[in-house]
Formats: structure tokens, C-alpha cells, sequence
């Protein structure tokens, strides 16, 4: 079409937004090496993920015929949809730039493709059946053992086990594990957490900080979660990519960055969400 343009008619602007742009969004999305990724594949907008339930075995007498044991999973069905971003880069805003502009828009364009994909997967928290904590409970290691205990009665197992909080949330499990910032415990965690801000693993569980989670709608009440890597899955049919049309009459070229997607609770049973109230508001 006469109103396109190709990568050799703006290889510099077009290769600069897609570098940057690819390296953004996987640096800065937490969640999404957090939980079950899939791949959309073939036809169809959707992938359907089998879910098998736990079977137990039982003792047998000798020469004794085993009952069958029926195998029948239940599924869920992801299904992708399309995110998308655009804007229009005038040339004469290009050239006069001082800082590299085609840069600066891939840096933005990425990061909010990897927001998106963050708060799409903190918002399935709400939905775990299982809640430890209440409007006016502040998180304290004790809350996340709790969580930890919850779901190792459910026999959940502890490897990829992920807690994720909003920072001020962990602000009161970090001033409980440095009574208040002021006389460190003499553990790791406390020390690490007084050096460097960093909480690291309690309960065995390594504790992130999203500003991605949003207030409840109550001052300094926010939903983090506990939850195993199969709690939850993000199925990609198209990562982010970015594609750009030149306006001629416009003298201006339309960046456009895009993505497929889609996001589900897998195991309900699989995360504990977390109802956290801050000291801090």
C-alpha cells in the first residue's frame, strides 16, 4: 500500500524502538516469570490447560485383582486477546530532539506492555478462595508462615513457591525483621534486609514488591498473594511487537506496539491471597 513504509525506509528509527522496546518489557515484567507460561499456537484465540487431580495409591492383598482408579481431568481455557499502544512521531519532532527519540518511545511502549501483563496477572490474587490476614492486619513474617502453612496442608508443593506485596505492605515486614529499622536481628534476612532494602526468603519463600498492586479502595489496604507457579498462567500468542506506517501529508511516521494475550487462575488451591493493611497510611 502507498501509505506504508518498510523497515529500509526508516531502518534506523524502526531498529531502535525494537531493540529497546524487546529489552524493556523482559527486564521489568515481574510476574511473568512467576507463573506457567504457554505458548497460543495453530488456530484459535485460545489454549486449553488439563488439570489432573491428585490420586492416592492404597494397599492390595496378594493375587488380589487392583479396583480401577478413573482419570478424568478437569481444564481451563485461557483465551488471548489483543493490548496495544500508538503514537505519532512528527519528523520535525524526531530531528529536533536532542535525546534519541525513537529510543525514548520503545522505552515507554515497553514499559507498558509490561505493566499490563503485571496487572492482569495481580489481579487474578482476588480470586484465591483461601485469604490469610484482614483490613486492619499488618504483614509480618508469622502472616506469610501462615500463608506457607496453608498451603503446605493442601500438600502444595514448596519449590516455586512466589509471595508478591505492594511496597508498603513490606515496609512492616521488613521493620519487623529490624525492629523498626533501628537495631538489626542478627539473622541474614534481617541484615540483608537493613543493607540493602531487600527482603529475600522467609518462610523459605522469596518476598517481591509490585507497585503494580493496586489499593483496595480502603487507605493502605492492599491484596498480595502466596501462590505456586501453576496457580496461575499466562498464555502468549504474540509477544510485543512494534510496527511503524509513514503519513506522508502529515510528515510524521505511526509507531504502533502491540501484544496477544491471556491470563487465568489455574489452581485455585495453589495461592493464599494476602489482605494486608500498611502502618505506613
Amino acid at each position: 500500500m502507498a501509505n506504508e513504509t518498510t523497515s529500509s525506509t526508516i531502518s534506523e528509527l524502526y531498529t531502535e524502538i525494537v531493540a529497546e522496546a524487546l529489552f524493556v518489557a523482559s527486564e521489568k515484567s515481574l510476574m511473568r516469570g512467576l507463573v506457567k507460561n504457554y505458548q497460543i499456537v495453530g488456530q484459535g484465540l485460545s489454549v486449553e490447560v488439563p488439570i489432573y487431580a491428585v490420586v492416592s495409591a492404597a494397599g492390595v492383598n496378594e493375587a488380589t485383582d487392583l479396583s480401577n482408579t478413573a482419570i478424568n481431568p478437569s481444564s481451563v481455557t485461557i483465551t488471548a486477546s489483543e493490548i496495544g499502544i500508538m503514537t505519532t512521531l512528527t519528523d520535525l519532532g524526531r530531528n529536533a530532539a536532542s535525546r534519541n527519540v525513537a529510543a525514548d518511545i520503545g522505552k515507554l511502549f515497553g514499559e507498558a506492555i509490561a505493566k499490563k501483563i503485571d496487572v492482569d496477572l495481580i489481579a487474578l490474587f482476588d480470586g484465591f478462595s483461601k485469604i490469610v490476614g484482614g483490613a486492619d492486619v499488618a504483614f509480618s513474617a508469622a502472616k506469610l508462615f501462615e500463608a506457607t502453612a496453608e498451603l503446605r496442608n493442601l500438600g502444595v508443593p514448596t519449590q516455586d513457591l512466589a509471595c508478591v506485596v505492594h511496597p508498603y505492605i513490606a515496609y512492616d515486614l521488613k521493620g519487623a525483621l529490624t525492629n523498626t529499622f533501628a537495631n538489626p536481628n542478627p539473622s541474614d534476612v534481617a541484615n540483608e534486609a537493613m543493607n540493602t532494602g531487600f527482603v529475600g526468603r522467609v518462610a523459605g519463600v522469596p518476598v517481591y514488591e509490585s507497585s503494580n498492586i493496586s489499593n483496595t479502595g480502603t487507605t493502605g489496604d492492599y491484596k498480595g498473594a502466596l501462590f505456586h507457579r501453576d496457580a496461575m498462567g499466562l498464555a502468549m500468542m504474540q509477544d510485543l511487537k512494534i510496527e511503524t506506517q509513514r503519513d506522508a501529508s502529515l510528515r510524521a511516521d505511526e509507531i504502533v506496539a502491540t501484544a496477544v494475550y491471556g491470563v487465568s487462575e489455574l489452581h485455585d488451591t495453589y495461592g493464599v491471597e494476602l489482605m494486608m493493611d500498611s502502618s505506613l497510611l
